[in-house]
């Protein structure tokens, strides 16, 4: 399988470079050049695997520079350091609605889903290609992708990572989790700006040649670990066949019934991975794209413009505060027929105008499997309290949005398809606003919220999170956002 990039088709690279390089010189994203196929016989065949063997096996279909030998070896590393048995459990509210628990990981998010295994997959693909530099992976985070991916490269070999994220656009648990960060290769700081700030500049590094070329000379080279990466996304794909395989094991379904999934959506990497999905094969009849008060996404699937000159909100589900959403350009590389030269002006106009439209007819006609809505904020928190209060679930702030906003689905279409709601985080990351939500009391130390929020609900603090507060706080820079190329810079001399 060979990789190409949404800006310049002529750019063609193997799975190994793709995760190396993490973004193509032109400013595209890497994509499989064909989508594979899994048949039937293979989905069925899965019902006994371990989810380390299912992973494997899907990662397989698109990395075909790493044996399958290779591949199971690097899952069952990765998925032994979560915490709970089963990485992502399929929990069954109703028999209409299920729960997919991603964050039993070793920082209690979905990110660890990939970026346990992003390591394992970068130090092999750096001997693959022959990279004898260092690797410096360069991350913008919303609040989870950050500590998720110091946890996964902490003191990996020939890998060193910088990680910024918005000072006041993370919640206090994210924050401290990442301040706290262990790890002789880790550098954290914090920007005074929002995350499509650092976002931006981190893309702009990776296209500018005289950084580039200081790098170079202390012996660095670039690549990251947010979804942009091929690496961080193509682990993600998994979990949909595999809820989908735990359907059919269980009975809920037969084998060609087709399921939607209601993912809480940011930077749209996680629901483009259950587009992948679809696109091998597993039968998904819609992908229900959830966001909070920052709708570009629900606005896009809407009328086709995709428009960020609005309001940004700071919002109760922060890592979704995004109002670009870097992998949507993956999608319209597809929906506009793998039109290179389309998605470059698109992505042009995004730049120098802050908008791009696309025929509404051609988006309805080759995206007829999403649907987009949102939430806003007194809807998530009244769907913490009434969903707990029905069903005996805590829900986090994302996925409360994602419920909310399946519920609204349902309503409107009267879709009773079976579906599964994406859970992306613990609600004790989040632990002050679900505690408000379901008293009406705010905490304001996010450890005392914490330890309320168990003593009110009986559901235990997940032991990643326990005793945050004993550990050493390392990182509290704070920097204006036009300083992270120097921050870069001078990072990389100490």
């Amino acid at each position: 399988m060979q990789y190409v990039s949404t800006r310049a088709k002529n750019t063609v690279v193997t799975g190994a470079q793709a995760i190396v390089k993490g973004l193509s010189e032109d400013g595209g994203l890497f994509v499989p050049s064909e989508f594979p196929a899994i048949s039937k016989q293979e989905l069925t065949a899965m019902e006994d695997m371990e989810y380390s063997e299912r992973a494997a096996f899907v990662i397989s279909k698109f990395l075909t520079d790493f044996s399958l030998e290779e591949l199971n070896d690097y899952t069952k590393k990765a998925y032994a350091r979560f915490y709970d048995g089963d990485p992502c459990p399929l929990v069954a509210i109703d028999d209409k609605t299920y729960i997919l628990e991603l964050w039993h990981g070793p920082t209690c998010a979905f990110k660890d889903m990939a970026l346990t295994l992003l390591p394992h997959l970068m130090v092999a693909s750096r001997k693959k290609v022959g990279e004898t530099s260092k690797t410096l992976i360069l991350v913008a985070t919303s609040g989870d992708t950050g500590k998720a991916a110091l946890e996964g490269f902490k003191d990996v070999e020939g890998c060193e990572i910088i990680v910024f994220y918005p000072s006041e656009g993370v919640s206090d648990m994210q924050k401290l989790q990442m301040q706290t960060q262990t790890g002789d290769n880790v550098y954290v700081c914090a920007i005074k700006g929002n995350f499509d700030d650092a976002q931006s500049a981190v893309k702009v590094i990776f296209n500018d040649d005289n950084v580039k070329a200081q790098l170079l000379e202390n012996g660095y080279k670039l690549s990251s670990a947010n979804s942009i990466n091929w690496g961080r996304l193509v682990p993600q794909i998994a979990y949909y066949v595999s809820s989908y395989v735990d359907m059919l094991s269980s009975g809920e379904i037969e084998f060609g019934d087709k399921i939607n999934f209601c993912v809480p959506s940011g930077n749209f990497g996680n629901i483009l991975a259950g587009y992948y999905a679809m696109r091998m094969g597993v039968p998904i009849n819609k992908l229900i794209c959830a966001s909070n008060k920052n709708k570009v996404l629900t606005d896009f699937f809407s009328s086709g413009k995709y428009d960020i000159n609005r309001d940004f909100y700071k919002t109760m589900s922060p890592s979704m505060d995004i109002l670009i959403s870097s992998n949507l350009e993956r999608l319209l590389f597809e929906i506009s027929g793998r039109d290179d030269k389309y998605v470059a002006d698109l992505m042009n106009s995004l730049k120098n105008k802050g908008y791009y439209e696309i025929d509404f007819a051609k988006l309805q006609a080759n995206a007829a499997n999403f649907e987009g809505g949102f939430s806003n904020e007194d809807m998530t928190m009244y769907t913490i309290a009434d969903f707990y209060d029905e069903n005996d679930y805590l829900l986090d702030t994302h996925t409360a949005v994602a419920v909310g906003v399946y519920k609204a689905y349902q309503e409107n279409s009267g879709d009773d398809t079976k579906t599964v709601i994406v859970s992306t985080a613990s609600p004790y990351k989040f632990p002050q606003d679900v505690y408000n939500a379901l008293t009406g009391e705010f905490v304001q130390n996010s450890i005392n919220a914490a330890d309320m929020l168990e003593e009110y609900t009986g559901f235990d603090i997940p032991e990643p999170l326990q005793n945050l507060q004993s550990r050493v706080v390392r990182f509290k820079d704070v920097i204006e956002k036009d300083q992270i190329k120097q921050a870069v810079l001078n990072a990389i001399k100490k």
